[in-house]
């Protein structure tokens, strides 16, 4: 277990645990015992229970962050593997980078502040002039993750762009594999399918620059073709200035500005439509992964799709606990059969051969909707149906008008993923437990008939 005051490298004193991290990682305020400068250590455990992506994205912000120099990202410092003599019982790798002494946009919003426009476009401009650096080296690097608690205002009001652990080098991307990184709200939908490119980062900070000046998550905002309704609750916004923020956060990528210089040129300009109109570059279409069972029918009325049942992927859900539970369940099953023949034959008490063919029953029942449930959606310029049938019986009907739906999600769940049609009023799950191309696939599939 790491304690506040201990020292790790001979060299970093942990001071104090920073801010909420997921499981397996540790954000500390440390001070270099050689220098006495006070740095960040961000640590990843490295445990059973850690992906291997997680390690490579840990690796990959280590080496980005040393390639990179610019005044407004923290510096890199050191980085390092600790072996099981830190009385830890496990292996920790080790980020150190320049602290930053501030405060973060999430923690200025939480404290009930909110951003006046002229605040608004500063840091619109400082950030903006941060992507243009980092979106014109050679591979151009991808933030991926813009978002308030990523931004740290210092005193003398300069802002910095931190925590560059989902960045990604553009050249790295190839083939159909991909991992979803970025957060709901922030990051647009081409992020989700695994095709980030510049513009996504410009999206990301138009959904923050929302967040800032309404303080409300962009996730909690209504939408209404597509797009963000957040004027609404700011008062005396520029409608240039608004005009400007909807194209950073248009839905569809060839609708928002390319690349950084544009955006920050419009934003110094006033003008809200570029002085060159070159489109962004069209996301590849991504294919039909081989062996999907997923049916898909389209034309330009109508799109009809039928999700299989999850089956044995649902284990992915929950690992180990999942296959034990499973496993549990399918002995429940043998021994109900067993009980209820032997309380047949020497006519035990009959409640027990009740509560026996009633487990069984409820036991079957769920191994049907776990291998042969089927989700059926009908979808049209009017309506959109969604239907659940196991062994012929349909259930769990659910309908929305077309016009009340906003868009697309590809939500990550473990190892599986699942496809949200999301409307003003709830989300609608297609496929509980989709592999990770096949649910881009019918997300992109499902997004472009939206948009057709």
């Amino acid at each position: 277990m790491l304690q506040a005051q201990q020292v790790l490298q001979e060299r970093y004193q942990l001071q104090t645990r920073l801010g909420r991290t997921a499981a397996g990682r540790q954000t500390w305020l440390a001070k270099d015992v050689k220098s006495s400068e006070q740095v960040i250590l961000k640590l990843l455990a490295f445990s059973p229970q850690m992906q291997w992506e997680e390690l490579k994205l840990f690796e990959r912000e280590a080496q980005v962050l040393q390639s990179l120099n610019h005044p407004r990202i923290p510096r890199y410092r050191d980085y390092f593997c600790l072996d099981l003599q830190t009385g830890a019982q496990i292996s920790w790798f080790g980020l150190v980078q320049q602290y930053i002494p501030g405060v973060s946009l999430q923690e200025f919003i939480e404290s009930g502040k909110r951003l006046t426009q002229k605040q608004a476009k500063k840091i619109a401009t400082e950030i903006l002039q941060i992507l243009v650096y980092l979106h014109q080296l050679s591979p151009p690097v991808l933030h991926r993750d813009i978002k308030p608690s990523n931004l740290i205002l210092t005193e003398n009001k300069q802002v910095y762009l931190v925590d560059f652990g989902a960045v990604q080098a553009q050249a790295a991307v190839t083939g159909v594999t991909f991992t979803v990184v970025g957060t709901s709200g922030y990051a647009p939908l081409e992020q989700f399918w695994g095709r980030a490119v510049a513009a996504s980062d410009l999206y990301a900070l138009g959904a923050t620059l929302i967040h800032l000046i309404t303080g409300i998550a962009p996730a909690d905002l209504p939408q209404k073709d597509s797009r963000l309704q957040f004027a609404e609750y700011v008062n005396n916004l520029d409608p240039i200035f608004v005009g400007w923020i909807e194209k950073m956060t248009e839905i569809a990528l060839e609708k928002r500005y390319s690349t950084a210089t544009q955006a920050l040129e419009a934003l110094k300009s006033g003008q809200v439509q570029p002085k060159d109109h070159a489109r962004n570059s069209v996301i590849r279409k991504i294919p039909k992964p081989s062996g999907s069972y997923i049916q898909l029918n389209k034309s330009r009325e109508q799109l009809k799709i039928t999700v299989p049942a999850p089956g044995l992927r649902k284990l992915a859900t929950s690992g180990l606990l999942g296959l034990f539970f499973y496993l549990y369940i399918g002995g429940i099953t043998v021994l109900s059969v067993v009980v209820g023949l032997v309380a047949g034959i020497i006519e035990g008490p009959p409640l027990l051969s009740v509560f026996c063919t009633a487990s069984l029953l409820a036991i079957l029942a769920s191994l049907a909707k776990l291998f042969g449930e089927r989700t059926h959606v009908d979808l049209n310029r009017e309506y959109l149906d969604i239907e659940r049938e196991t062994l012929g019986i349909s259930y769990g009907k659910h309908g929305v008008y077309f016009g009340r739906i906003l868009g697309v999600l590809l939500n990550q769940k473990g190892q599986v993923y699942q496809v949200l049609i999301r409307s003003e009023n709830k989300n609608y799950r297609l496929g509980g437990a989709l592999g990770e191309n096949e649910g881009a696939w019918l997300a992109q599939e499902i997004q472009d008939w939206l948009q057709s």
